[in-house]
C-alpha cells in the first residue's frame, strides 16, 4: 500500500510502508505501542491522516481503552481520505494486512528516522536563505549561531543519546569507587582550595555552578584561580600519561592582556598595580618573565571574544572539546551573553535561556561549568550585605538551574568604604577594629549545593596579587618587633640570606604541615609557598645582615632558587607523602 496523495514532484523522504506497518502493529495488539511511545510521536508521520491516526490512539490507549478500528471510528469521523475510501475502511485495511508485532520497534524508528532527515532538510534550506538574505554586517558564525537553535532539537535524536538503566547505574558506581579510592572527600576536580573542596566536595561533571558577588568583591580572581589548579592537575596527570582535557575560559568582560596580566601577578608574586603601572623592579620583572613561561605550558585557554550569545558559546566549547578535550569551562559573565534574540525584549526570559542554555551545555559536555553572574544592587541597602539566593540578578532561573550556588563575600570591601572621617575616636578605633579582623578575609558562601550541605568557606585574600588562599594571612608584625628582631639577627651570606627569605615565607606552610600530613593532603605543601625579594628581606632584617654582599651574585641565586621553587611546585602539587618538605627542601638548598 503506497501514499494516499501521490505527487509527480520529489518528495521529501518518507517511510509511507513502515507508518503503515506500524500502525497496523498497534491496532493488532496495542501492548506494541508501549514498546514504541518513547520512539516515535504524531509529528514524525510524514502522512497527515496517519499523524491523526497515531494522536488518537495515544489519547484512546492513555485513557484505558483499546485502540481499534471500530472504537477509533467516532474519533475520525467519516471523511474521504482519497479514492473513496474512509477512515474505518483505512484503519480495517491496515489492521488486516498487519502480520506481526515484534517489528514495531524498528518500524518506529525507521518512521523516526525520516522525521529527523525531512527536519535536517528545512534546517538546511533555512541555513542557505540566511545565508543569501542576512545583512552584510553579519558573520558567518552569527549565521550559524542563529541556525544552532534548530539544532538543539533534534541533536539529542542524532548523537543517540538514549541510555539504558544499566549504564547509567555503571557509571555512577564508578564514580563512587573512584572517590573510596582517593580518600580525598572530594567528587571531580579540586578547586585547589582545601576549605572550599571541604564544603563544595569539589566540581563535579556536567555541573553548573554560579559563582556570584558584587563587582570587586573578587569574582573573576576567585574563577582564575580555580581555572589555574585545575589547569595544574591538568598538566601533572599529563606527566603521568594521562591525557585529560584543557581548561576553556571564556572572558566576556575582560580583555586577554590584562586577564593574563592578572593571572601572572598570581604566579609570580608581583603586586598587580606594580605590572599595570610599570612600576616592577628587576627582581620582580625576572619573576615575571618566568612565570610568563611557565603559565605558557599550563593547558589554559583564553576567549576573550566578547558580546557572545549562548549559542556562540556552545559552538565554540563544542569545538573546544573536539579540539583538545574539556575538562572545565569558565563563563565570566553570564549576564553578557546574549540569547536566540527571539526574547530581547525580556531580559528575564532572556537570561533564563541562557542558564538553561549552559546547564544543557554542562550535561551535553559532562564538565563542570563555571559561570559568574552578578547580583542586584539591592544587597547594598542591608546591614548585613552578605548575599542571599533571592540577590541573583534578573532571573530565578539562574537558582533554579545551577548545581551550585557561590558568593563572594568580603567585609573588608564594605569597611574600606565606611572608614569614619575623625581619626582618634572611638569610632574610628572600633572601625580600626573591625579591620584588623577582616583584613585578608573572604567568605565564600554556599548558598545551594545539590550534592551536599550549604556552608561557608573562609579563605584568605590577598588583592594585590588578585588570589585566594587557604587561610587568611597572619597579622603583621609591627614596625618595631621587625627591629627588635633584626638586631638580633646574626650576618648572613648571600646564599644565607636567599634562604633565610625563602624559609621566613614558608613559616605558615610549614606551621600546617603536621595537619596535612594527617589528613593525606601533601599535595598542597607547595600551593602555599611564597618567596620574599631581595629588597623585602633587607627592609625586613636590616641591611647590616647584608654586609659586602654581592647584588648580582644574590639575584643570579635568587633566581636559581626561584625557578627550583616553581618546577618543586608542578613537581608535588599532586605528589604523594613521599614527595613533601623534607624531600623538597635539600634540593632546594643544594641548588643554592
Amino acid at each position: 500500500m503506497r501514499s494516499l496523495d501521490e505527487s509527480v514532484m520529489r518528495q521529501p523522504p518518507a517511510n509511507i510502508d513502515a507508518e503503515q506497518a506500524l500502525i497496523g502493529a498497534v491496532l493488532l495488539n496495542n501492548d506494541a505501542y508501549r514498546k514504541v511511545a518513547n520512539v516515535v510521536e504524531p509529528a514524525h508521520f510524514y502522512e497527515g491522516v496517519h499523524r491523526q491516526i497515531w494522536q488518537v490512539m495515544i489519547d484512546v490507549i492513555a485513557a484505558g481503552g483499546r485502540a481499534d478500528p471500530i472504537l477509533l471510528k467516532g474519533h475520525l469521523g467519516d471523511a474521504d481520505l482519497g479514492n473513496g475510501i474512509t477512515p474505518m475502511q483505512y484503519l480495517a485495511r491496515l489492521s488486516a494486512e498487519a502480520t506481526t508485532v515484534i517489528n514495531a520497534p524498528e518500524y518506529a524508528k525507521q518512521v523516526r528516522d525520516m522525521a529527523l532527515r525531512r527536519r535536517l532538510i528545512t534546517i538546511g534550506q533555512s541555513l542557505a536563505a540566511l545565508a543569501y538574505d542576512a545583512p552584510v554586517q553579519s558573520t558567518a558564525e552569527t549565521i550559524f549561531a542563529d541556525l544552532e537553535r534548530d539544532l538543539e532539537e533534534v541533536r539529542p535524536a542524532l548523537s543517540g543519546q538514549e541510555s539504558d538503566f544499566r549504564d547509567f547505574g555503571r557509571i555512577s558506581s564508578d564514580d563512587v569507587y573512584d572517590a573510596y579510592q582517593r580518600q580525598s572527600g572530594i567528587v571531580g576536580l579540586s578547586t585547589g582550595l582545601q576549605r572550599l573542596d571541604d564544603v563544595l566536595g569539589g566540581l563535579q561533571p556536567s555541573d553548573l555552578i554560579i559563582l556570584a558577588g558584587r563587582p570587586g568583591a573578587g569574582k573573576t580572581a576567585l574563577a582564575t584561580n580555580i581555572a589555574l589548579a585545575v589547569a595544574r592537575y591538568v598538566m601533572a596527570r599529563a606527566a603521568e600519561g594521562e591525557r585529560l582535557g584543557v581548561v576553556g575560559f571564556s572572558s566576556l568582560e575582560m580583555g586577554e592582556r590584562q586577564l593574563k596580566q592578572r593571572i601572572l601577578s598570581d604566579l609570580a608574586w608581583v603586586p598587580f598595580w606594580k605590572l599595570k603601572r610599570g612600576l616592577a623592579d628587576k627582581a620582580e620583572m625576572e619573576r615575571y618573565t618566568i612565570a610568563e613561561r611557565d603559565f605558557a605550558k599550563l593547558p589554559l585557554l583564553i576567549d576573550p571574544t566578547g558580546g557572545l550569545s549562548i549559542a556562540q558559546l556552545k559552538i565554540r566549547a563544542r569545538a573546544l572539546k573536539k579540539r583538545r578535550g574539556l575538562s572545565l569551562l569558565v563563563v565570566d559573565y553570564l549576564q553578557l551573553l546574549t540569547g536566540s534574540g527571539r526574547r530581547s525584549d525580556n531580559r528575564v526570559a532572556e537570561v533564563t535561556e541562557i542558564t538553561t542554555g549552559l546547564k544543557a551545555l554542562a550535561k551535553e559536555l559532562d564538565v563542570p561549568i563555571i559561570a559568574l553572574s552578578q547580583l542586584s544592587r539591592k544587597v547594598e541597602e542591608r546591614d548585613d550585605k552578605r548575599p542571599m539566593l533571592s540577590d541573583l540578578r534578573e532571573s530565578g532561573s539562574i537558582e533554579q538551574d545551577a548545581d551550585s550556588v557561590l558568593f563572594v563575600y568580603r567585609e573588608e570591601y564594605y569597611l574600606k568604604k565606611a572608614e569614619p572621617r575623625q581619626e582618634g575616636t572611638e569610632q574610628h578605633a572600633k572601625w580600626q577594629a573591625a579591620m584588623r579582623k577582616w583584613q585578608g578575609v573572604a567568605e565564600i558562601i554556599i548558598g545551594k549545593n545539590r550534592h551536599g550541605p550549604e556552608g561557608t568557606a573562609e579563605l584568605g585574600f590577598e588583592g594585590q596579587f588578585t588570589r585566594f588562599t587557604n587561610e587568611p594571612e597572619p597579622r603583621e608584625i609591627e614596625p618595631e618587633e621587625v627591629r627588635q628582631r633584626a638586631a638580633k639577627k646574626p650576618t648572613f651570606t648571600p646564599e644565607g640570606i636567599v634562604l633565610y627569605s625563602i624559609l621566613k615565607s614558608l613559616t605558615l606552610t610549614k606551621s600546617k604541615l603536621a595537619t596535612q600530613e594527617q589528613r593525606g593532603a601533601d599535595r598542597r605543601l607547595c600551593k602555599g609557598a611564597r618567596l620574599v625579594p631581595l629588597e623585602d628581606a633587607r627592609q625586613a632584617f636590616g641591611n647590616e645582615v647584608l654586609p659586602g654582599s654581592d647584588e648580582s651574585a644574590v639575584n643570579t641565586r635568587f633566581r636559581a632558587a626561584f625557578v627550583s621553587l616553581r618546577k618543586a611546585e608542578i613537581a608535588f602539587y599532586y605528589g604523594t607523602q613521599e614527595t613533601g618538605f623534607s624531600v623538597w627542601l635539600p634540593e632546594l638548598a643544594a641548588d643554592l
